[in-house]
C-alpha cells in the first residue's frame, strides 16, 4: 500500500510539472527544441531574419528526434535531408512533405562502402574505427550494409535549385569528409553546424575557419559557425 501511495504521489507531481511546462510554452516563457543540446534554437536565432530559408541536413537520422532542422521546418523553411540508413527516409517523407529526403551516403568520392548500423540509429556510421569504439563500449550492432556514397557537391548539383542558408552535418566521425566533398564556391551557407566528437581536436574546426567561417557557438556535441 505504501508503495502504491508513493507512485500516485509521483504521478501527481509529474502531471503538475507537465501542466506547468505547458503553461510556460503557451505564455511564451519557454521555447521548444528538438535538438540534443539546443542547437536548433541557436541556429534559428542566428537566422531569425530569414523567413523561409533553405537547409541541407547531412546525417538527418529522424525528422524530429535529435533534429537540428525540424524547428526551422515548423517556421516555414524547407530543405534536403540526407541519410544512408536503409528505410530512414520513409518517415521523413510522411512527416516533412515539403522537404526532399534522400537515402544516400556522402563521401569524398563515389564508392561502395561498409556502413555500420547500431540499435541506436543515431550512432550509425561509415567510420570503422568509431564503430569499433562503440562496440567495445557495449553498443549493439544490428547490421552491416554496403552503401554507395556520393560527394555532397554532386548531390546538391542534382537536387538543389537555390542558395543554402544552413548546412547541418552530423556524419558520426565522417564530418570533415562531408565538408570537403562540397563545392564551397557554389554552395556557401550562411551558418554551418557540425558535430564535434573530438572537441578542440576535431579537424573540421580549423578547416571551416580556412573557408571563411567563424565559430560563434558550441555545445557539448556540436559547433556552430557563421560566414564572416
Amino acid at each position: 500500500m505504501r508503495m502504491v501511495i508513493k507512485r500516485i504521489k509521483r504521478a501527481r507531481r509529474d502531471t503538475l510539472r507537465f501542466l506547468s511546462m505547458k503553461r510556460d510554452f503557451e505564455a511564451g516563457y519557454a521555447q521548444a527544441s528538438y535538438a540534443q543540446e539546443g542547437e536548433d534554437v541557436i541556429v534559428a536565432t542566428l537566422l531569425e531574419n530569414v523567413a523561409r530559408g533553405f537547409f541541407v541536413d547531412v546525417g538527418a537520422h529522424h525528422p524530429k528526434r535529435f533534429s537540428n532542422t525540424y524547428l526551422l521546418y515548423l517556421r516555414g523553411w524547407s530543405g534536403i535531408n540526407i541519410d544512408p540508413t536503409p528505410g530512414s527516409m520513409n518517415l521523413f517523407r510522411n512527416v516533412r512533405p515539403r522537404d526532399n529526403s534522400l537515402e544516400v551516403g556522402v563521401g569524398r568520392e563515389s564508392a561502395e562502402r561498409r556502413f555500420f548500423a547500431f540499435q541506436e540509429g543515431a550512432l550509425n556510421t561509415f567510420d570503422a574505427g568509431l564503430a569499433r569504439e562503440r562496440l567495445d563500449a557495449g553498443r549493439a550492432l544490428v547490421a552491416e550494409y554496403k552503401i554507395r556514397t556520393r560527394p555532397l557537391r554532386e548531390i546538391l548539383q542534382e537536387h538543389c535549385r537555390r542558395s543554402v542558408d544552413f548546412l547541418n552535418v552530423d556524419a558520426e566521425g565522417c564530418d570533415l569528409e562531408v565538408l570537403q566533398s562540397n563545392d564551397w564556391d557554389r554552395y556557401r551557407p550562411r551558418v554551418v553546424c557540425v558535430e564535434a566528437l573530438r572537441g578542440d581536436e576535431d579537424q573540421a574546426n580549423g578547416w571551416l575557419m580556412e573557408q571563411g567561417y567563424e565559430l560563434v557557438a558550441l555545445t557539448g556535441r556540436s559547433r556552430i559557425y557563421r560566414l564572416r
